[in-house]
């Protein structure tokens, strides 16, 4: 790397700015990135596509085909770390653990996840809203000046915001609330595995020596429908209940050429025939 990128590369990017001015500037106290989740991806796959877990800063400039003295750089390299995804140092970035995880196919869903929430803005808006419904944009932006970004930079965190939560998966239902997304092992990755248990020989032995075989699942159904027993169950419901046995029975069991028929529950008073 010549001496002019790694000048550029230890300055700091064009990134929201953190507090009141004397002049008056007005100035966001929490920290939001200008660049959404899909651009830091790109930066964190390219780190991997070169060097594995790292590599020179000017080899992942060329590998995105930008200069690595250039401003736009930078800040996409600086944004990649605000995202906790990779580090820099004297002209060498490194992919961070989560960064690692979001360039396997396997685990980049889950990635993407720990990566939005990395930023303090979404998580602030994300702990505050996953029980209810988020605002309209307008509202968004109001709520987000009220945890510190500056009235002139809300438009812009509001947009950055709604895009990485769709590229993070948090707007599967809509965009009027934020779900933390279902993460589901896939196939790629590498799951541990469970140690294979023998089944009880005893158990075993005796199953088939006695032809004994797990409840059909209706009939575990009516079982667990049952009330515990010294507790009080009306009529009606007993009722109900040998309904749905008459019902099951019909649907697992076969009736005999000489005995078809139907059965029926009714209730007297005082007793219960059917």
């Amino acid at each position: 790397m010549n001496e002019a990128a790694k000048k550029q590369e230890s300055q700091p990017a064009e990134a929201p700015e953190t507090q009141e001015t004397d002049t008056g500037r007005e100035r966001s106290t929490i920290a939001f990135p200008y660049l959404d989740l899909d651009d830091s991806a790109e930066i964190t796959k390219a780190v991997h596509t070169v060097g594995g877990s790292t590599c020179q800063w000017d080899q992942l400039a060329a590998e995105l085909g930008q200069s690595a003295g250039s401003g736009s750089f930078r800040l996409r390299v600086q944004t990649a770390k605000m995202y906790g995804l990779l580090t820099y140092d004297r002209g060498t970035v490194t992919l961070t653990s989560l960064g690692t995880r979001l360039a396997d196919p396997g685990q980049e869903k889950a990635a993407r996840v720990d990566a939005f929430l990395t930023i303090p803005l979404y998580k602030r808006v994300y702990d505050d809203f996953k029980n209810g419904t988020l605002p309209p944009s307008s509202g968004l932006e109001t709520a987000m000046v009220g945890f510190g970004v500056a009235a002139k930079q809300k438009e812009r965190a509001r947009q950055v915001f709604q895009r990485s939560a769709t590229q993070a998966g948090f707007f599967t239902y809509g965009t009027t609330k934020l779900v933390m997304p279902s993460i589901k092992a896939n196939a790629s990755a590498s799951p541990t595995l469970e140690p294979e248990v023998e089944p009880n020989p005893d158990k075993k032995k005796k199953k088939e020596e006695t032809g004994d075989e797990p409840l059909h699942p209706l009939i575990a159904g009516l079982l667990e429908e049952l009330p515990k027993p010294k507790t009080e169950w009306p009529c009606e419901e007993r009722k109900k209940w040998l309904e749905m046995v008459a019902g099951i029975f019909s649907v697992i069991y076969k009736d005999s050429d000489d005995s078809r028929g139907s059965l029926r529950v009714t209730v007297e008073k005082g007793s219960v025939k059917a």
